[in-house]
């Protein structure tokens, strides 16, 4: 339901995904507002926004929030007359942010390394809202903890086609153990790095998914100038 209204709203106020993510960069005073990525997350029930940006958006687009939506967020009665002097286009006044329970927010984070320490501190990754819902049933199924999972945005060209840059991954921070093929996060050398790793020769290496393995070569995974930081097990992205 969110996510058709949503889109109803925004086709209905003749915004293109970018606009009204500038609209919603404004409305909320946040450094870049939501992405046209993130608001195709929310049309196609990728993640829901929450209380505070539906509200953005009603106010935005001039679209009213039906009371099924916006009375289990809010934790009001769901009929009409609940509303102030039952106005068409009122919104009911609510005391406290809302979040869909259907979704877990994971931190979407900046990775601050050293060379050569193992750890890592994080900071918030304002873009987006500053979160990344999953849902609740996804992590459930696969066993990950919320608690250890965060979320970054892919850097560069060197995992095309499987990672382009502006691309999502989800990190969990507790897998650490060396997998053939698999992709994780690392921090190589001091710089936080996404690549595939592989087992050759009797040695880990980090590799790219680029077809250019001359721009893109290997490098060899030893001692204290590779961590591993977590292995990334989704990601979010725009392209099909």
């Amino acid at each position: 339901m969110i996510a058709g209204w949503v889109r109803e709203a925004r086709t209905a106020a003749g915004l293109s995904g970018t606009a009204l993510g500038a609209r919603l960069a404004l409305e909320l005073g946040t450094e870049r507002g939501n992405t046209k990525a993130n608001i195709s997350h929310w049309e196609n029930e990728k993640h829901s926004p929450n209380l505070k940006q539906l509200l953005a958006i009603s106010r935005v687009t001039g679209r009213r929030l039906p009371p099924e939506i916006l009375a289990p967020m809010s934790g009001a009665p769901t009929d009409d007359a609940a509303l102030p002097g039952n106005v068409a286009n009122a919104l009911r006044v609510v005391a406290a942010e809302g979040e869909d329970d259907g979704f877990v927010q994971i931190p979407m984070v900046k990775l601050r390394l050293s060379a050569g320490l193992t750890g890592y501190q994080t900071e918030p990754e304002r873009r987006d809202g500053g979160t990344l819902g999953m849902r609740r049933t996804w992590l459930e199924r696969n066993q990950y903890s919320p608690s250890h999972l965060i979320a970054i945005y892919v850097k560069g060209e060197s995992m095309e086609p499987s990672l382009y840059a502006g691309d999502i991954v989800v990190i969990n921070t507790l897998d650490t153990k060396l997998v053939d093929g698999a992709v994780y996060a690392f921090n190589y050398e001091g710089e936080a790095v996404v690549k595939r790793l592989a087992r050759d020769a009797g040695h880990w290496w980090l590799t790219s998914d680029n077809p250019d393995q001359r721009k893109y070569h290997r490098k060899r995974c030893q001692g204290g100038e590779c961590l591993v930081i977590g292995r990334v097990v989704r990601k979010e992205s725009d392209r099909i």
